[in-house]
């Protein structure tokens, strides 16, 4: 759907797919730091 989007040039659904997609990544960063924290003790001590 991005492709035809941008291929469309609807811009509105193309800036949505890509808010979408940033907060996604973010939150997979996210989650990735604190189950990092959790396994290994030595980074919650720092």
């Amino acid at each position: 759907w991005m492709v035809e989007s941008i291929s469309k040039r609807d811009y509105v659904v193309v800036q949505s797919g890509l808010l979408l997609i940033a907060l996604i990544v973010m939150a997979v960063n996210l989650i990735v730091d604190v189950l990092y924290a959790v396994i290994n003790p030595r980074i919650r001590a720092a």
